[in-house]
């Protein structure tokens, strides 16, 4: 499993742009809160919810104060995550307490490990729903109504939603996610979401192309195919190589990017997330084949010791790694990479960080997601292992693993400028209403002056001139 998480400033309520055309007849307008915590998935989740909603009357809001309903939906990949959440639902509480009619409830990851105690012990919340229960809440809902407490956190092995056409929350009508499958087989040692998620499974390719040819219709620039482990996408065919349905072509992931690719030209395609012990070089050269498929790979890495990779059960070791960002360079040498890593797993020994010093090094990462362990329950780690390293040296090795990522990601950014950039132009920067702000193929963020006439979700070349340690500035030629 890889998780990639969503920047902070994202993180939270989301407003629906545009119901009028979903609301039901006949049914009264209720107000839903309806927001959404930790990673991609999450906020993919979100939008198949506010779908299922919207057929029954309901319409976003950001105010708790005149919500009727408030659905958190979680994340329990690290305790901060959960520690968070609870604070939130604590404040969302005390506004119930006024407001009797207001239900709250809880969907996703943090639903299905706490839903004894969210509703029982704390009482915080009225409704509990799983990841693969989503279709379940109008009936959940009316049981709520009735004076009942709602729980469904089942795991299914089919469910993909893959009929169901998400709302695009908060959208800058210029990028969309779509999901591609769901739920998890990798169980490394310190992930939960093989056991909040459920087992793997893929959605039919033909309704992924379909969605991203609608969105591109609607003046989407841009998609992003999301999975646990995009790299063991596999339609029509069984883990044990047996074909599901006859008659139809078994498909895997590069075949599907090369699809998605095939929708138009002008659609950007980007993937996340992959592993290292899945990704294949057939599907490095559908990136390379293919202009609109981004050069970016998100590669987790975890740590960059073998021992180290082996109690986490990556299924890798530091060599084989390396052979697989080999690969990248060598296929496409213009492709950038970010990563994930943890510090202070279980028996770290002060060689295994500095192997991971060194990996981030030799690798020269242009981004990555840094964090402390966090032990999760239910996890192999927590059954076989000690988290024996102290929070104190967690976070020293933690800002040593920042400080040479930093200085890595400088390097890299800096690699970009003197260079033209397409650049799909995403809207106007947060600093300066004079400014348009937008990525390149490789993930970068580059600043820009307004030009009359040009308008966001339209490609432009940009010259780099300048950079900070993660952003680049220039100018339209």
């Amino acid at each position: 499993m890889e998780e990639k998480t969503i920047d902070e400033s994202r993180q939270g309520e989301y407003l629906l742009l545009d119901h009028s055309s979903a609301l039901p007849l006949g049914k009264p307008v209720k107000r839903l809160l309806l927001e959404s915590y930790g990673c991609q998935m999450n906020f993919s989740d979100s939008e198949i919810v506010a779908s299922i909603l919207s057929k029954e009357g309901y319409i976003t809001t950001r105010d708790p104060e005149e919500a009727d309903l408030v659905l958190l939906n979680t994340c329990a990949i690290r305790d901060n995550a959960e520690v968070r959440i609870r604070g939130r639902l604590n404040y969302l509480r005390s506004i119930k307490k006024r407001k009797p009619g207001m239900t709250i409830g809880v969907l996703g990851c943090m639903a299905e490990r706490l839903r004894e105690k969210l509703l029982e012990e704390e009482k915080l919340v009225d409704l509990v729903v799983g990841p693969d229960a989503y279709r379940d809440l109008p009936n959940l809902l009316e049981q709520v109504e009735g004076g009942q407490k709602a729980v469904n956190v089942l795991l299914s092995r089919e469910e993909t939603y893959a009929e169901i056409t998400p709302v695009r929350l908060n959208s800058n009508g210029i990028s969309a996610f779509i999901s591609i499958m769901r739920g998890c087989d990798n169980m490394c040692s310190f992930c939960v979401v093989p056991f909040t998620r459920g087992r793997e499974r893929s959605r039919d390719p033909e309704s992924i192309v379909n969605e991203a040819r609608e969105l591109f219709e609607q003046g989407y620039r841009e998609v992003i195919l999301l999975g646990q482990n995009v790299d063991s996408f596999k339609w029509n065919i069984t883990t044990k190589g047996e074909i599901i349905e006859a008659g139809k072509a078994t498909v895997n992931f590069a075949q599907l990017l090369e699809q998605v690719a095939q929708v138009n030209l002008e659609l950007r395609v980007r993937f996340s997330t992959s592993h290292p012990k899945d990704m294949t070089d057939e599907v490095l050269h559908v990136m390379a084949a293919h202009e609109n498929i981004c050069k970016y790979v998100h590669l987790p890495v975890q740590s960059g010791h073998s021992d180290m990779l082996k109690r986490m059960n990556r299924g890798y070791t530091r060599e084989w790694y390396l052979t697989r960002i080999a690969a990248i360079r060598k296929i496409m040498p213009d492709c950038a990479v970010s990563t994930d890593i943890i510090t202070g797993f279980c028996g770290e020994t002060e060689e295994e960080h500095h192997a991971t010093l060194s990996l981030i090094d030799e690798v020269g990462y242009d981004m990555a997601y840094m964090f402390k362990y966090s032990e999760r329950p239910r996890t192999l780690a927590e059954r076989k292992f000690e988290d024996d390293v102290p929070e104190e040296l967690k976070s020293q090795r933690l800002t040593e693993v920042i400080d040479t990522q930093l200085k890595n990601s400088g390097m890299r950014t800096r690699s970009y400028v003197g260079r033209a950039h397409r650049v799909l132009i995403e809207g106007t920067s947060k600093k300066s209403e004079d400014h348009f702000y937008g990525r390149t193929s490789q993930n970068a963020v580059i600043v820009f002056p307004k030009v009359e006439g040009v308008n966001p979700g339209e490609y432009v070349t940009v010259q780099a001139t300048d950079s900070t340690t993660v952003t680049l500035t220039g100018s339209i030629v």
